[in-house]
């Protein structure tokens, strides 16, 4: 069953997160993550791992050294129930061709912030 009515602060928490992705400037960036993030927050997709908030920190450089100008966007709603969450993605280079796209699963903290992601590409497998 879908949540249709995603709580306005589970936006700004997820909607941070992929700013926190997209953001050049450090101090910019730690505030968005801690704005997202539980201090023991944990990131995890098919290529990576981050634990913590000064890793998490980190995810933007790599990603902007491999794709330099690249921009994450949430393409779907927020679909909630419990302390979970999933939402589609999407990331593009500046001349809007698309790099890679997919879904995040996420858990929220008691205090809704983000306490994991994992992150998958693509579409799902066909049987």
């Amino acid at each position: 069953m879908t949540n249709t009515d995603t709580p306005t602060d589970t936006t700004a928490v997820v909607d941070a997160y992929l700013a926190s992705l997209d953001e050049a400037d450090d101090a910019v960036r730690a505030d968005l993550v801690a704005q997202a993030w539980a201090p023991d927050g944990r990131f995890v997709d098919p290529l990576q791992e981050y634990n913590g908030h000064d890793e998490l920190r980190t995810i933007n450089p790599i990603i902007q050294q491999l794709y330099p100008g690249a921009r994450f966007r949430r393409v779907s709603g927020i679909d909630v129930h419990h302390d979970q969450l999933r939402f589609a993605w999407d990331m593009t280079t500046p001349d809007g061709a698309q790099v890679v796209a997919g879904i995040d699963i996420g858990q929220l903290g008691p205090d809704g912030r983000l306490r994991s992601i994992t992150g998958f590409f693509g579409d799902l497998p066909a049987e």
